[in-house]
């Protein structure tokens, strides 16, 4: 078949490059235009143009997919089917229909549990045991398309949603190069989705990532890993913002009270409302991440002292 990809984080690179390994010819891809970045703020192509560009594949970055000079043109190169991965822009009704197959979509979980745009991070978040991929037909509700196949992955205890998305991004690649194969055999069976189970995951805002010290210890766990490495688990140190790495749940450890620091020796303890965790990196504004005990004795933690 012919197709087009749709994508723009380093995450959807995976499955652009299986896509073009595969039988199926690659004959552009759309993507999300050039933005700024860095210090300078100078404009950086995604990662997915970034790929084409020096695979010497055409480059599509609509400002919307509904731009009459981007439909002309995707009707001019007339894809067979469209697979998507995080391309970050709703596809409208007049782009669904010009495909023959239209639009397949790589979704990290297991739908129709956390339909939305942060799905890995929600099931960290919420202590699932059992997450994965689905691969569907796009549509103009959210996730809401019937199902072509899954896979499953077991969410590991230190598991955070960068590890986490990258084994489902590797593996996510394989089926969903599968899912065009079955299409273009006339194999594919795509299946509603059930009406229970249904819930969402909406991006996680800077706000979301501050750390909660008076949570029981397997939740300040939870938000930290789910946070990292976006957008970044925080709290406060002398009313300065600090960014924290993955913490350690210690149920052995000290009685302290939620956000109390403990610096021994070769540790430094959180108080939270059960048990205290064991802080990783932490890095304070304009600096390097560190470790927690060199953090601690740069700053002098005092006694009582406390993240807010």
């Amino acid at each position: 078949m012919r197709v087009i990809f749709a994508g723009t984080p380093a995450v959807a690179v995976p499955a652009l490059a299986a896509v073009a390994a595969s039988r199926h010819e690659l004959v552009a891809v759309v993507t999300r235009p050039d933005a700024p970045a860095g210090r300078g703020r100078g404009l950086s192509r995604s990662p997915v143009g970034e790929w084409a560009d020096e695979h010497g594949v055409e480059v599509l970055t609509p400002a919307r997919p509904r731009d009459p000079e981007f439909l002309d043109r995707l009707r001019e190169l007339a894809p067979d089917c469209v697979p998507v991965v995080a391309y970050g822009a709703l596809v409208p009704p007049a782009a669904l229909e010009i495909p023959r197959y239209g639009w397949i979509n790589l979704h990290f979980s297991l739908l129709p549990a956390w339909r939305g745009a942060a799905p890995v991070q929600h099931a960290v978040l919420h202590g699932d045991e059992l997450t994965g991929a689905s691969v569907f037909q796009l549509e103009q509700g959210l996730d809401t398309g019937p199902v072509y196949g899954t896979l499953t992955d077991e969410i590991r205890p230190a598991d955070t949603s960068g590890d986490l998305l990258g084994r489902l991004a590797d593996s996510g690649a394989g089926l969903l190069v599968a899912v065009l194969d079955a299409i273009a055999d006339g194999t594919a069976r795509a299946e509603p989705q059930p009406a229970d189970g249904v819930s969402l995951a909406p991006k996680l805002t800077v706000d979301d990532a501050r750390v909660r010290w008076a949570d029981p210890a397997f939740a300040v766990d939870r938000r930290i890993r789910a946070c990292t490495p976006a957008p970044g688990a925080w709290t406060t140190f002398r009313g300065e913002r600090v960014k924290l790495g993955p913490v350690v749940p210690v149920p052995d450890g000290p009685e302290l009270k939620p956000g109390e620091l403990l610096v021994e020796k070769a540790r430094v303890l959180a108080g939270t409302a059960t048990a205290p965790v064991r802080l990783g990196e932490v890095r304070a504004a304009g600096k390097r991440a560190m470790s927690a005990t060199d953090w601690a004795r740069g700053v002098r933690v005092g006694a009582g002292e406390d993240l807010a």
